[in-house]
């Protein structure tokens, strides 16, 4: 805020009083308090519109490098509907013996946890040898990947990769009327 300083009168001069001359001050506190709030304002929303990124372990190559048995894959088809078909192992294997079915997001992470116990129940395994296979179909929504990506963080998975579907699996989801 600005300030106005009387300054006294002196004794000098004869007849006509001097106009009296006032000194303007200027506080700059409050511009000061003023930027300071606007720099951290802008720093915080700097720091909050960064972008996220989700840290990714794809295999490379064509073809798989490692050699995995059956009983520690775990393969989720996210589907269209904000659903996500699921079996355990081969395919084929798991349709003959119903170790399949489809689950809304919020099932997923039972579903890994209860993989991850049948696995440290096996003296052969543990629960860090369980195999994610995530196969997106051409009509699944964005939102139902990032739900699977965000549980293979969450239960701390160290093998997962996203792979295509084979036409064997499109023809099954079309014979269940899940695609």
């Amino acid at each position: 805020m600005a300030e106005q300083i009387q300054q006294p009168e002196s004794g000098k001069g004869k007849g006509v009083p001097r106009s009296k001359r006032l000194s303007t001050k200027v506080d700059l506190t409050p511009m000061v308090d003023l930027g300071f709030l606007l720099i951290t304002f802008f720093i915080l929303t700097k720091t909050l519109s960064e972008a996220k990124h989700l840290r990714m372990h794809l295999p490379a190559g064509e073809t798989p490098t490692m050699p995995s048995a059956k009983s520690t894959v775990l393969t989720i088809i996210p589907l269209s509907n904000e659903r996500l078909f699921y079996y355990e192992g081969d395919p084929n294997d798991a349709l003959k013996s119903n170790t399949y079915g489809t689950i809304d997001n919020s099932g997923i992470r039972p579903l890994i946890m209860r993989k991850q116990l049948a696995l440290d129940a096996n003296p052969k395994f543990s629960r860090r040898d369980l195999q994610l296979i995530i196969k997106p179909t051409e009509s699944s929504i964005y939102k139902n990947i990032v739900g699977v990506l965000d549980e293979v963080l969450i239960n701390d998975l160290q093998h997962y990769s996203f792979v295509d579907l084979s036409a064997d699996e499109k023809n099954w989801l079309k014979e269940m009327k899940l695609q």
